[in-house]
């Protein structure tokens, strides 16, 4: 065990060191909240001459840029070591060392032996979190569009999750609404492979796809780790869950989804809600009164508003019920218009009386009464 701040000046001067091939960081250490979710540096080549790119995901989509040897690198990383991260990985030319932050300081780990050479090259083939090539395609199926949401997804729970260090083992994750369970197998794939211990359930209203998705996993040989069962959103004989994924489940399908996950005190939610009709047909029969009536006047705009409505409500329920919750877009609107994901992760946090009035008035204002309040406690 070292303390943290020894093995912090030990990290800085490996990604200051010239022989740098690749570093990163995520996750959290108890008691700080890190404004950004991971943070990467490699050095590159650019016509300028040699620099350090750096990319920074701050939870909704990366930002990069490359920096000059010298101060200006030396001042970005000591903001970077200030975030209170969980966790780095930095490799060099003569080994890699591991920090895993913990409540009484810091564990190293160092390993021996050059790292491979970096690549310099400014542009990069698109590293995809699975591969498009990988064996599970040739079992599963899916064409590329369905590949490039199955990366965005997978981008998205990695943003949502902290280091596989600091996750229950084993990790309980029920995907409510899988469908053909494209994104329930790529979950525990990626999930996996990284070195998650994972128990997997997938819940769909139909039997058949229960068997289908079954089959599927005793040919890829996750029959033990990954299993499905038939039944609704809301009654499914589920346990418990620490991850709870919902994704494309149309209209109040989405609210039993979030529901469910607040009843098992889930830690992690990530839902991606389709076809908000409940609150279009509450405002259609009940229109808004004065000026605001005119965002409901015509049809399309009183779907898209209700849209916005809709997920804001349920962000703002999350939050009363002791999340911390983002609405990010998770993959370009040219894939699917239906492009908006809610990501909540448990706080426990209580929320103020000032936001409590927020939300009671938003739903006055307009005369609404969403589905998933009326699932919850009050």
């Amino acid at each position: 065990m070292a303390a943290l701040p020894e093995a912090l000046a030990e990290v800085r001067e490996l990604l200051l060191a010239p022989d740098l091939v690749r570093a990163t960081a995520g996750g959290q250490r108890r008691g700080g909240t890190p404004s950004l979710v991971s943070a990467t540096l490699r050095p590159v080549t650019l016509k300028a001459g040699q620099r350090v790119q750096l990319v920074t995901e701050d939870g909704q989509r990366p930002t990069t840029v490359n920096l000059a040897p010298g101060a200006e690198l030396a001042s970005r990383v000591d903001e970077l070591l200030d975030e209170p991260f969980g966790s780095w990985v930095v490799e060099t030319g003569r080994g890699t060392l591991r920090l895993q932050a913990t409540k009484k300081g810091a564990v190293l780990h160092r390993s021996a032996g050059a790292a491979p050479a970096a690549d310099t090259g400014h542009d990069r083939a698109k590293e995809h979190l699975i591969d498009p090539g990988d064996p599970l395609y040739a079992v599963i199926g899916g064409d590329a569009a369905k590949r490039r949401q199955v990366d965005a997804f997978l981008r998205a729970l990695d943003a949502t999750l902290p280091d596989p260090a600091q996750l229950p083992s084993p990790l309980h994750v029920v995907d409510l609404g899988c469908g053909n369970a494209y994104l329930t197998f790529a979950a525990y794939r990626y999930l996996s492979g990284r070195g998650v211990d994972v128990r997997l359930i997938g819940v769909d209203v139909r039997a058949d796809q229960r068997e289908r998705n079954t089959a599927l996993a005793e040919r890829l040989g996750w029959a033990e780790h990954v299993t499905f069962v038939a039944g609704t959103i809301a009654d499914a004989p589920v346990p418990a869950a620490d991850v709870v994924l919902a994704l494309h489940a149309c209209d109040t399908a989405t609210d039993d989804a979030l529901a469910r996950a607040l009843a098992w005190d889930a830690q992690w939610i990530l839902a991606a809600p389709c076809c908000h009709k409940d609150l279009s047909r509450q405002l259609r029969r009940q229109p808004p009164t004065g000026p605001a009536g005119l965002l409901t006047a015509y049809g399309i705009l009183r779907e898209r508003f209700a849209d916005v409505l809709t997920d804001t409500v349920r962000a703002a329920l999350l939050r009363e019920h002791g999340y911390a919750v983002e609405v990010v877009e998770f993959i370009d609107s040219a894939h699917t218009p239906r492009n908006a994901m809610i990501r909540a992760r448990r706080t426990g946090r209580t929320p103020a009386a000032e936001e409590r009035a927020e939300l009671a008035a938003l739903l006055a204002e307009w005369r609404i009464t969403p589905h998933l309040a009326t699932l919850l406690p009050s």
